[in-house]
């Protein structure tokens, strides 16, 4: 007769940000060489986030990772999988009318003020298929970053340059199948 099977365990890996992507894959992408790659960490209280930061010679062009995990002291708060799907799953295209009404009217008072992830005056997440479980781009006019899930791990990517919007997206691709392959 089968053990019954153990009770969910959430893993705890500490994922460091530079250790998903080489400097080398950022020149390649970013056509220009790599000068250092400076990881940090921190945390939110419930996730631990590891950030890379590459620095290149380009102007302008260098490439920020983060990585939001489990913190390892707080195991039992809300799982980075749970924090992504309160911030992105109102972004789904297969979200009700119903829904979408819900969540712009308790999100109404938020819609506006600068230094919002979604981007500027409200602009909302984008999602983009054929990379990780789901991704979204948040960006506006100057910049944006490419989040990514997979499993209970989400990483964000940001390409720096003088590229249009798309041509970011499709760095960020890039660079974020790499990390993907290397998450645990």
């Amino acid at each position: 007769m089968p053990k019954p099977s153990a009770p969910s365990v959430r893993q705890v890996h500490n994922i460091d940000g530079c250790s998903l992507i080489t400097k080398e894959e950022i020149a390649a992408v970013q056509n220009t060489n790599v000068t250092d790659a400076k990881s940090s960490e921190g945390s939110d209280g419930n996730h631990l986030i590891t950030q890379c930061y590459y620095a290149t010679t380009g102007p302008n062009l260098s490439v920020s990772v983060a990585v939001t995990q489990f913190d390892p002291s707080n195991v039992a708060g809300p799982s980075p999988r749970e924090f992504w799907e309160q911030t992105f799953g109102r972004f789904r295209k297969e979200e009700t009318e119903t829904e979408k009404k819900e969540h712009e009217e308790k999100d109404a008072p938020n819609t506006r003020g600068g230094g919002r992830e979604e981007g500027e005056e409200g602009t909302p997440p984008k999602k983009m298929d054929g990379v990780g479980e789901e991704a979204f781009w948040a960006g506006n006019r100057v910049g944006g970053a490419l989040y990514v899930l997979k499993g209970d791990v989400f990483i964000r990517i940001s390409v720096g340059g003088p590229d249009n919007q798309e041509k970011k997206i499709e760095k960020s691709k890039t660079l974020a199948q790499k990390a993907l392959g290397r998450l645990p």
